[in-house]
């Protein structure tokens, strides 16, 4: 008895040293940026993990008026920018992905199973693939470079390939929901709209989420697309800060202040809709 205690213990011991370790890992540079976002140092050659000093000047030159080059850095616009195209491209990209999901949910067709293995095989390859090609299509349109709606539709058209786990949650949804609008002579589109999204807040807050925090945090696909400081997301904009990898980072300290005030959005959603995000993908993976 004593030794199967005594194996128990050390094999708590180790997975709680391994999940410390992991954790520290993951947290160090997190915590390193936060510190030298309101360090003194303004450089990238910092070499101590505690800066010697704190002071507020980083954020505050990310303002208008903060600092004398700050029409060079117009970070500001940059927020706007991004809650732009973020917006946008959430919202197209969410009724996308809630109609093409309710459709394979509830309707039967021809092709319908090959569809959706078609949709789960393109949605396993990365998004900036076809980037390229999406660009000169778009240019063809004149919807590139420095276009918003060439932008939003390069985050949004694509977003019914993941489906998955919004059908997932539809498939929990009872049918006889459904059947029994359907007797009182409910259309496919009003039972959608008046009866089924309103049962299904945790998923439409799960794809909300999912949906604004991959424009507002993209770099790879802004970067093509974008090419004036005018029309930069914050993403690409506060790259800027740190261009020319050769070179001292004047700026680098500003560059940490950015990456830390662009990310609390980003917290306080997922805090203050925490609740609905796990019961949303919980639930999407019951029958996904």
């Amino acid at each position: 008895m004593i030794g199967l205690r005594s194996k128990r213990i050390a094999s708590d011991v180790a997975i709680y040293v391994i999940l410390s370790v992991m954790v520290f890992i993951w947290l160090f540079p997190l915590v390193w940026m936060v510190l030298r976002a309101f360090g003194t140092a303004t450089s990238n050659k910092a070499t101590m993990v505690f800066p010697k000093g704190y002071t507020l000047v980083n954020f505050k030159q990310l303002f208008p008026g903060g600092a004398a080059d700050y029409n060079s850095f117009p970070y500001m616009t940059w927020i706007g920018n991004t809650m732009l195209v973020a917006v946008c491209s959430c919202v197209i990209s969410t009724l996308l992905v809630l109609m093409v999901s309710y459709a394979l949910s509830r309707l039967r067709f021809k092709m319908r199973k090959k569809l959706m293995n078609i949709a789960l095989i393109l949605g396993l390859f990365p998004g900036f693939l076809s980037m390229i090609a999406m660009y000169f299509m778009f240019n063809l349109f004149s919807l590139t470079p420095n276009n918003y709606i060439g932008l939003i539709l390069a985050y949004s058209l694509g977003a019914g390939t993941g489906y998955y786990i919004v059908k997932g949650f539809f498939d929990t949804v009872p049918l006889a929901i459904d059947e029994a609008a359907r007797i009182d002579g409910a259309t496919k589109n009003r039972i959608f709209w008046t009866m089924i999204i309103p049962l299904s807040k945790p998923i439409i807050i799960y794809t909300i989420l999912t949906n604004f925090i991959g424009p507002w945090c993209d770099y790879i696909m802004a970067s093509v697309f974008m090419t004036k400081p005018k029309f930069y997301t914050v993403a690409v904009g506060i790259r800027q800060f740190i261009s020319g990898f050769n070179l001292p980072q004047t700026h680098f300290a500003r560059f940490c202040a950015g990456g830390v005030l662009i990310s609390v959005p980003i917290v306080i959603l997922f805090l203050i809709m925490q609740k609905f995000y796990v019961e949303g993908i919980t639930g999407g993976a019951a029958k996904g």
